[in-house]
């Protein structure tokens, strides 16, 4: 009997930096890698969405939709694939149906094939519309599952979500573990479910990150259970609140029943590659390498760097260790959504109010809609507590209906805003980057012509830098002692760093 082939991502164009060094890998860096990703034999290569377009337009002056055309041109014999939040695209708030529509849309017109749809809250009205305008492209919707623990989410509970997804018209669910919390048991079980109650023939792709360290091991578990597909990260970009190495699986896979048809004189390439490309980045780099905290605390890699620099800001650093207590409580009277772009900033955030500020005495306007259900309704109730403070400071009341339904035509509105400003070329892709990010959109139109910038650092700059380490380890560091003679008397004089 041949060996069943498992499909594999590689996110090093994506997840893998974004995770690793704050989403500011520049597209120069990626180029030279694209042609041995495309000939490896993925399944799907995840180069785009996420953080990726915020990142771009913010950091390294670069028109995301120019980068998505240019990967689309590198690789023409891979499928690509995006991480999009739903009614949020990849933006922070809900956007009205029209939007979406336009945006996935233009999304498949510059070339993306596979959408990777999922909802913070796991709110199934709040992935729908998305996953229908993907299906009117005829591209690839996958339905997704954003994993976490708490006593309300189950096995049963995860496999009924699935069906949802599958009703909606998704092409393979996505099991998404965002934080590093699953598990090798859970990780079978609920594979296994979804099989079992929806068919064998139900396309199932697997996303851990590998901050606890067991996630590997987690992955061979789905993988047994009848996975069809899992995502992993080229070992130069891969390991702590990154992702579980690919050529690690591809080892681990040898001498079972299972291969992945991966071209390893390929992946050699893309590993070299991304090794010399990787301390140009040292600066953004997280220092987190294994971090098994997280199954208490269930902050990801990245949920945990934005709370640490807003605690410092308040001359707070030292109280860390109260939010990431307090995070769970948080997270409990929201109704335990999972940690996910925007639940995890909206809930970090409130977690350090509470600490600095007192349980609830200050709520964030995020904090407030998400009890409120504007953000849509998540696996457990809501503290009603808290839901009245929030009622008294946001001054609305809480709603039951799809958020997105409250909200207005808004397209016209901003095709008008996006022509009257300097930079901007008319087309439907820059209203859609003025859409999501009005705030950034009208600064890169304006200085998009000078071209793309790379912030890491140049082979010559870190030479340079490190010369000036080893010279700042040569300096100084406390007083010396001279002894001097001044007309026959010795005098000891000490030398005091200024």
């Amino acid at each position: 009997m041949s060996p069943r082939t498992i499909g594999v991502t590689e996110v090093a164009l994506r997840d893998a930096h974004q995770s690793l060094m704050a989403t500011r890998m520049a597209m120069e860096d990626m180029v030279d890698a694209c042609a041995d990703i495309d000939a490896a034999g993925y399944w799907s290569v995840e180069c785009w969405g996420g953080a990726t377009y915020d990142a771009c337009i913010r950091f390294l002056n670069e028109d995301p939709w120019q980068r998505l055309r240019t990967f689309r041109e590198l690789m023409p014999n891979s499928r690509l694939q995006m991480l999009l939040r739903g009614q949020n695209l990849l933006g922070y708030r809900h956007y009205e149906d029209h939007v979406v529509d336009k945006f996935v849309e233009k999304s498949a017109e510059n070339g993306m094939d596979v959408f990777r749809v999922f909802d913070a809250l796991n709110d199934p009205r709040n992935m729908e519309r998305a996953m229908q305008a993907v299906k009117k492209t005829g591209k690839h919707a996958q339905g997704t599952i954003c994993y976490t623990i708490s006593p309300l989410h189950t096995t049963e509970g995860y496999v009924k979500l699935a069906g949802r997804l599958l009703d909606m018209g998704a092409d393979s669910i996505a099991l998404k573990d965002m934080a590093a919390l699953l598990q090798p048991q859970p990780a079978y079980d609920i594979v296994r479910g979804i099989k079992e109650t929806y068919g064998e023939d139900v396309q199932i792709n697997v996303h851990c990150h590998s901050t606890t360290g067991v996630t590997l091991v987690s992955l061979m578990k789905a993988i047994e259970a009848g996975a069809d597909v899992v995502d992993t990260a080229i070992s130069s970009m891969s390991l702590g609140p990154g992702h579980n190495p690919t050529e690690s699986l591809v080892a681990m896979l040898e001498g079972t029943e299972y291969t992945t048809d991966l071209d390893m004189e390929r992946l050699l390439k893309i590993r070299d590659h991304f090794a010399k490309i990787r301390p140009k980045y040292a600066e953004f780099e997280s220092a987190t390498l294994v971090d098994t905290d997280i199954f208490s605390s269930q902050i990801p890699g990245g949920m945990l760097s934005n709370m640490e620099s807003q605690l410092k800001a308040q001359g707070a650093g030292d109280r860390i260790r109260e939010v990431m207590a307090e995070v769970p409580q948080v997270k409990a009277d929201a109704g335990h959504p999972p940690l996910v772009t925007p639940s995890s900033q909206i809930v970090g955030t409130q977690a350090v109010f509470n600490v600095l500020m007192g349980k609830y005495k200050v709520l964030t306007g995020e904090f407030a809609d998400l009890m409120l259900g504007y953000y849509g309704e998540a696996m457990g109730e809501r503290d009603p507590e808290v839901i009245e403070i929030a009622k008294a400071q946001a001054k609305k009341e809480p709603i039951t209906q799809r958020p997105a339904d409250l909200l207005a035509p808004e397209w016209d509105k901003l095709v008008t805003e996006t022509d009257k400003l300097p930079g901007s070329n008319g087309t439907s892709e820059d209203v859609l980057t003025y859409a999501m990010f009005p705030g950034v959109a009208p600064g890169f139109f304006q200085n998009r012509d000078e071209g793309p910038k790379n912030v890491g650092k140049s082979p010559e700059q870190l030479a340079a830098a490190a010369a000036n380490k080893s010279d700042a380890d040569r300096s100084v560091k406390g007083p010396i002692t001279y002894k001097v003679s001044m007309g026959g008397r010795a005098h000891s004089v000490v030398v005091e760093r200024a």
